[in-house]
């Protein structure tokens, strides 16, 4: 394992005070990066030097996740953040939930599950063997977590979960920057339904740039098996102004769209929030992807991690 210093911070967020901040910074001062290679490229691993216990994981120098182990239920990332609200918003507050994540990372939503919603069960499915072992290693979970974490590729662990069995499915999977052709499928979406319950919420971060072909394709597959659908997203990437990301939320029930929309316009950047004729508008008769047809989603331009 090599070993490299950090140079910069990757969190984006406010300190939590003048003090907290300088205490973060003296407690991050002597930290070193941990660079080591993973199965799906090379792992950084950036201690945070704004908070004390706080990492952002890059691979391949894109970066992937951001965790705080003082604090799990700090999102510094813009689409975690979203990715928070849905998890607020499938329950009541506190009330525990079963939860799969397809795609681990450094199990930031995990992390966040667990601590805003004790007790909750959930299933991580992460392929890459060596990165869940290198974030175990750096970036140990709370031994009270019930969070199992299964090595293997997300639709093989998908189907290994029982019918109706989640409260909450969440897609955040890519190879390198790119989501696979393979999970982003008619087949694929409709095995999410299958897992979960009549009441529950699929919710998958989904990147994309103009003419955002690949992100009205993904509306139109998901439509397939949810009838309720949300996406949210920075106005600028909606209007195909720049590349980036966007959550879109599924269910076989109403969403919580006043309040989804609420939270959204309140992060610190803000976010829209599409859904009913608007988002069908916004498709624009864009056609289901299947298994046959699909490819992995657009590469980004190289200026978006600079």
């Amino acid at each position: 394992m090599a070993r490299a210093r950090n140079k910069r911070s990757d969190d984006k967020g406010s300190n939590d005070g003048r003090e907290a901040g300088r205490g973060a910074r003296r407690g991050q001062a002597s930290a070193e990066a941990v660079v080591e290679p993973v199965d799906g490229g090379l792992a950084q691993l950036l201690p945070d030097r704004d908070r004390a216990r706080a990492w952002t994981l890059l691979i391949d120098g894109a970066p992937q996740s951001h965790v705080d182990l003082d604090d799990p239920a700090y999102l510094s990332f813009e689409y975690q953040r979203r990715l928070g609200h849905v998890i607020d918003l499938v329950a009541p507050p506190g009330k525990p939930v079963h939860a799969v994540h397809l795609g681990g990372g450094a199990l930031t939503l995990a992390r966040y599950t667990a601590a805003t919603r004790p007790r909750s069960t959930q299933q991580v499915v992460e392929r890459d063997a060596a990165l869940v072992q290198l974030v175990r290693r750096e970036l140990p979970l709370d031994p009270n977590a019930r969070i199992r974490v299964r090595s293997m590729d997300a639709r093989e662990g998908l189907a290994k979960v029982p019918d109706g069995w989640a409260d909450l499915v969440i897609a955040d999977v890519f190879s390198g920057a790119r989501t696979p052709a393979h999970l982003t499928s008619v087949e694929f979406v409709t095995d999410v339904r299958r897992v979960v319950k009549a009441s529950g919420v699929y919710a998958a971060n989904l990147a994309d740039g103009p003419p955002l072909a690949h992100l009205r394709g993904q509306i139109a597959t998901v439509a397939t098996a949810f009838p309720e659908l949300a996406l949210v997203a920075d106005p600028t990437v909606l209007r195909g102004k720049r590349f980036g990301n966007a959550v879109l939320v599924a269910s076989g029930h109403p969403l919580p769209i006043t309040e989804l929309t609420r939270r959204a316009a309140s992060d610190p950047h803000p976010g829209r929030v599409e859904h009913g004729k608007e988002l069908t508008d916004f498709t624009g008769g864009a056609t289901p992807v299947t298994d046959a047809a699909a490819v992995a989603s657009p590469a980004p331009p190289p200026s978006v991690f600079r």
